[in-house]
């Protein structure tokens, strides 16, 4: 019996998962009287020569404000002049319409280079709600406690480092948990933390989602959610180094990397924060702000003009990455893809 190599069973783990999970959401909008199916997008890096992945995305929708589930499969055991042999990873972001719903992020992946390095693995999760709510946070935290209860002091820390706003004094969720370059010397221990994590994580998010749902919500509500919206693509789009990464790496998937952007923001809020930020950045906003148009819509078209924004921007300003977030480790992930 040929037994899976590392990569073949993280692309295992991950692509069972995608299709747990959107499965799980679309139940979620049958329970409350909203059905849907997601629809299911594929790309290629270098025409398939070097992998690829899909992604499983919805948008204004009854239930959501946008969602979107991408699994990602690169390998380069055919290129000599690559250091990486594989990257397989979800990423997935789910933003509901209703503002007493919380948004989540989640990325399991898995990076295997050449020659005798440990490839290692990367497990985030953040619950990112537009009005927290306690029961919720605690109960999130109770799933990372769960399913990585050795590991849960440092990805606590990790991820309040990762993913804190200076420029606005405060974090994009209210929980957030990060383990970058995870590994031991116990691999099998390891695919097993990666699985019960992303299980757990995702399992308790749609519990999360359905009970909330269906609450009733004020005007005054969505306007909250509209800022916190904001605030989110702010933080993506000037600070996430996981989003410029992927950007920087190649322009084969944009719509997929900038899935994680809402559907709406408060532009004349976002240009205001141009003074909160150093001046090497507010190059960076106000080449943002010139793509969205008055209204304030993330549309595909402007999503696809904030991907190539950014991509430029760090290509002329490469010393601008000095802003991004990290943890403690910075992982090379544009210098394992040259």
């Amino acid at each position: 019996m040929t037994v899976p190599s590392s990569s073949e069973q993280a692309l295992s783990l991950v692509s069972k998962l995608q299709k747990r999970f959107v499965a799980g959401l679309e139940q979620c909008a049958t329970a409350v009287g909203a059905p849907l199916e997601f629809e299911r997008v594929e790309w290629q890096r270098n025409s398939g020569k070097n992998g690829g992945g899909s992604r499983y995305f919805i948008a204004n929708h009854e239930m959501f404000n946008r969602a979107s589930v991408n699994v990602s499969h690169i390998h380069y055991a055919d290129d000599p002049g690559k250091k990486l042999a594989s990257a397989t990873a979800i990423s997935t972001i789910i933003h509901p319409q209703n503002p007493h719903a919380p948004s989540v992020h989640i990325h399991i992946s898995w990076t295997e280079m050449k020659g005798n390095k440990a490839g290692y693995w990367r497990m985030m999760a953040d619950l990112n709600p537009s009005i927290a709510q306690q029961e919720d946070t605690d109960t999130f935290r109770d799933a990372f406690k769960e399913s990585a209860p050795a590991q849960l002091d440092e990805a606590l820390a990790q991820g309040e480092k990762y993913f804190y706003i200076p420029a606005l004094s405060r974090h994009r969720g209210v929980l957030h948990f990060y383990l970058e370059q995870y590994y031991t010397n116990d691999t099998e221990a390891d695919l097993k933390l990666a699985s019960d994590f992303g299980d757990k994580v995702t399992a308790c998010y749609l519990d999360l989602l359905e009970r909330r749902l269906d609450s009733v919500f004020s005007v005054r509500d969505r306007e909250t959610q509209l800022a916190y919206h904001t605030l989110y693509l702010f933080q993506v789009l000037t600070l996430d180094r996981g989003t410029t990464s992927g950007l920087l790496v190649h322009d084969e998937n944009d719509l997929g990397i900038m899935g994680s952007l809402p559907s709406r923001v408060d532009k004349a809020l976002l240009q205001s924060w141009m003074v909160k930020i150093p001046t090497l950045q507010q190059f960076l906003l106000e080449g943002i702000v010139s793509v969205i148009p008055d209204t304030g819509e993330i549309t595909d078209d402007v999503r696809l003009g904030l991907a190539q924004t950014v991509r430029a921007y760090y290509r002329k300003h490469p010393e601008a990455l000095q802003f991004q977030a990290s943890g403690n480790i910075v992982p090379p992930t544009v210098q394992n893809h040259q």
